[in-house]
């Protein structure tokens, strides 16, 4: 197991919970809490050794495009960089729901 930690600095406020996903071969599960700060802040608990580089691209390009602000924790079981960006899109759109 492995554990990665990475911080952004953006604009939009998460302001309620989200759950996206499950730990599942291949699969991953999202948890999305607002911020107590102005950083953004994913900790992620892969069984997945030596990602790192890969999990910031991925996570460099989903902040780059959408700027949340709000502490994620990410529960990854081998789940791909295509998986990984459709559970942060998920994520998303799960905050944006107002149902």
């Amino acid at each position: 197991m492995e554990k990665l930690h990475f911080e952004y600095q953006n604009s939009t406020p998460v302001k309620k919970f989200a759950h996206v996903g499950v730990v599942a071969s291949g699969d991953l599960e999202i948890l999305v809490y607002p911020a107590d700060g102005d950083k953004t802040m994913l900790d992620i608990t892969t069984g997945s050794d030596g990602f790192g580089k890969v999990w910031q691209n991925v996570l460099n390009r989903f902040f780059a495009r959408y700027p949340l602000n709000g502490k994620f924790i990410v529960h990854d079981f081998g789940a791909t960089p295509g998986v990984v960006n459709l559970r942060l899109t998920q994520a998303m759109e799960a905050l944006k729901d107002e149902k």
